[in-house]
């Protein structure tokens, strides 16, 4: 079974969801988004955000594929460019923080930590970009086809809660704890190894 992450690009949004792809609940405004949803609209919006997104900041999301079969995905932004973030009790997103609008892993590949490893990529993108953290609001009712994540996911993965609420806390994780053990010890040893000289012996005479 082989893994794979890459970028949303407008090549391979189709890629996700039927119902994510249409979804804009965090791309706009409360009032813009009702006049989208009543037009039909919902799927140009989207594709205008990503676009938009990759024009002015770069990627704005990964999509995780299991032998090429599109499994989940996770999408980031600057609070400003999400317009859907203002309307929560908890809001705002500190200005330090990208906001983690959505995190989706298909049924049908669920407990297999593709959640872990799509918050793991969105941490290295983002600390490569010199970015501190990563906050998201939790969903703790967890209702089903919420477009909020599930508070309980959020913690799983290393959240703190930074503000509380009984529905909608606002979670934070601090880009530097996402790195896993494996990986530090990969650079460690990356690091020791190219300090070391091999020194070349003298042939016996």
């Amino acid at each position: 079974m082989s893994r794979r992450v890459v970028g949303v690009t407008l090549d391979n949004l189709d890629h996700l969801p039927p119902r994510c792809r249409r979804c804009v609940y965090w791309e706009l405004a409360p009032h813009i988004r009702e006049q989208a949803e009543e037009f039909g609209e919902t799927e140009l919006e989207k594709e205008a955000w990503v676009s938009s997104m990759l024009l002015e900041w770069g990627s704005c999301g990964r999509i995780i594929y299991v032998d090429d079969v599109p499994a989940g995905y996770a999408v980031y932004a600057p609070p400003a460019a999400v317009p859907g973030a203002a309307a929560f009790p908890t809001a705002p997103v500190s200005a330090d923080a990208i906001l983690l609008t959505a995190l989706h892993v298909q049924p049908e590949f669920a407990e297999g930590g593709l959640g872990r490893v799509l918050v793991q990529n969105v941490a290295k993108d983002l600390t490569r970009r010199g970015v501190k953290a990563i906050e998201a609001f939790g969903d703790l009712t967890e209702e089903a086809g919420s477009c909020v994540i599930p508070a309980g996911f959020l913690q799983k993965v290393g959240f703190k809660t930074v503000r509380q609420h009984p529905k909608w806390p606002r979670m934070r994780l601090e880009l530097r704890t996402a790195i896993s053990w494996k990986e530090d010890v990969e650079a460690a040893l990356e690091r020791l190894l190219s300090s070391v000289t091999i020194k070349t012996a003298e042939p016996a005479r």
